[in-house]
Formats: structure tokens, C-alpha cells, sequence
């Protein structure tokens, strides 16, 4: 277990220095809180051609949204961290040899560079969230977080984030059999998971096949239990017939089944580059 630790902790600080090395700590600060702001100020500006097409300004869809969005910042940066490992690892830096010969979990390994990514995304979901408390208030709508929803704030916010590594992890196995080609991938799993989870509408607005699909994605009741915690008012997601703790159940489950999935898979995947000579074999193209 204190190998584990020590393997994360430390992977964990390399991600860090990997994704803050490339200018100064005050650059990279201000870069920090400029990016979500301007990613708030692109949600504001669809929210006024939105409305300007309708005609009737919709706050609750507003808040709906950004809500959405705010969160949905921990799914875009922390696939893309898992993903992106094995590929950096390979091909970039062609260091992987050295790391999965080591005597560590490359498993653990990958969870620790992916939860530099996380550590870098709270900041941007912080200050989106605390933009967006005054950007709301204009429109009528407070944003609220009580002490006596702290704690299924936090444990949600724990397995939201939890299953998102292990979807990740599941996804990012297949790159070990796979060419520098993998961030594609990378960028179209979010792009499906920002349809059909409930990012920019509510389920109810799609087919009835698009809401089964939605419906079995664990990041769908994450965002529909969040919204319920910070948001005074709820819009119909074709979940209201669940109560909190119903919802905070299908996330718990569905986090341990993908957290099975993704060691079964990335043993797979493992087992297969292996045996194929992949595991250290760059693209070269």
C-alpha cells in the first residue's frame, strides 16, 4: 500500500511540473484564471444568441447550462490527462520503457498524472463558479451550496471525479495498441459525453434512444445531482421521479463497475501490447 502512495504522490507530482513548466508560475497563474472566464464569457454569448432568436429570456436554462459547462470542465481535462500518458510517455518523451519496467503499479502511475489534470481543473471550476454567482444574480437566479448539502457536494464531487479516472483509464487502455492517433479519440469521447449527459440540455429534449444512451453514462447523474445541490430550482431531466440519494446510488454503482472495468480492460490492453512488442514501440510517422 505505501508503495501505491509513493507511486501516485510522486506521478502525480510529475504531471504537475509537466503541464506548469512551459512559462513562469505567475504566467501560468494568470492563465489559469483567464481561461475559464473567457470560457464563461463564450457561454454567456450563446445564452444572448439563444435568446435573441427565442425572443424570451430563459435565466433557469441559463444557469442550467453554465452550471453544466462549470463542471463539465473536470470530464474534458481529465480524459484527455488519461489518455494522454501513454502516448507522451511513448512517443514524446519515450520514457515508457524506464517507468513500466520500474517496480511500480503503471496502473496507480496513470492515475497520478491524470490527477495533476484534476488538481489544475478545480481552479478553473472554482472560478467559473465563483463568476458565475454574480453573472447569475443579474439574471435572477442564486447559486447556493448550504452546510447541510456539504456532504453530498463533496461525495458526489468524489465519485463524479473517481469514475471519471476509471472511464478514462478503460478508454486509455486502448492506446497501448494503438498509433500517436489516440487524441482523437481523446477529444471525441467528451464531445459525445457533452450531448448526451445533460451538459447543455436536459435529457428530456433528446429521442428516446438518445435518453437511454444518457441514461446509462454515470457522468449524467453526477451533473443531475450537482445542479439539484447549487441550483434553487430544478428543470425536468426525466430524473425527478429519483430522490438525491437514489441518484447518488446510480453514481455509486456505476463508479465501481467502471472502476472494475478499467482493471479488467487495462490489463487487457497490457496483456496485448505485450505480447505484440507495443508496449515501447513508437509510431515513427
Amino acid at each position: 500500500m505505501n508503495t501505491y502512495w509513493r507511486t501516485f504522490k510522486t506521478a502525480a507530482w510529475l504531471g504537475w511540473e509537466m503541464d506548469s513548466n512551459w512559462t513562469e508560475p505567475w504566467l501560468f497563474v494568470i492563465y489559469s484564471i483567464v481561461k475559464p472566464v473567457a470560457g464563461a464569457f463564450i457561454l454567456i454569448f450563446m445564452y444572448v444568441v439563444i435568446w435573441s432568436i427565442n425572443g424570451i429570456p430563459d435565466p433557469h436554462s441559463f444557469a442550467f447550462l453554465y452550471v453544466g459547462n462549470a463542471f463539465f470542465i473536470f470530464v474534458g481535462s481529465t480524459l484527455f490527462g488519461t489518455f494522454q500518458v501513454i502516448q507522451s510517455d511513448r512517443e514524446w518523451y519515450q520514457t515508457i520503457r524506464y517507468v513500466y519496467i520500474s517496480p511500480i503499479s503503471y496502473y496507480v502511475y496513470i492515475l497520478g498524472r491524470a490527477f495533476s489534470k484534476i488538481v489544475v481543473s478545480v481552479f478553473a471550476v472554482l472560478i467559473t463558479l465563483a463568476f458565475g454567482v454574480f453573472l447569475l444574480a443579474s439574471y435572477g437566479v442564486q447559486m447556493q451550496l448550504t452546510l447541510d448539502r456539504l456532504p453530498l457536494f463533496f461525495v458526489s464531487l468524489a465519485l463524479g471525479l473517481f469514475v471519471l479516472l476509471a472511464i478514462g483509464i478503460t478508454l486509455g487502455a486502448a492506446t497501448f495498441l494503438m498509433a500517436r492517433h489516440s487524441q482523437t479519440l481523446a477529444e471525441a469521447v467528451p464531445g459525445v459525453f457533452y450531448v448526451f449527459c445533460g451538459v447543455l440540455f436536459p435529457l428530456t429534449i433528446l429521442p428516446t434512444w438518445g435518453q437511454a444512451i444518457g441514461e446509462a453514462i454515470p457522468l449524467t447523474y453526477w451533473f443531475e445531482i450537482t445542479r439539484r445541490i447549487l441550483l434553487p430550482f430544478q428543470l425536468n431531466t426525466g430524473l425527478a421521479g429519483f430522490d438525491d440519494l437514489e441518484i447518488l446510488a446510480f453514481l455509486l454503482v456505476s463508479t465501481v463497475i467502471f472502476f472494475a472495468l478499467s482493471i479488467g480492460v487495462f490489463k487487457l490492453g497490457e496483456y496485448l501490447a505485450r505480447r505484440a512488442g507495443k508496449i515501447d514501440m513508437t509510431t515513427s510517422y
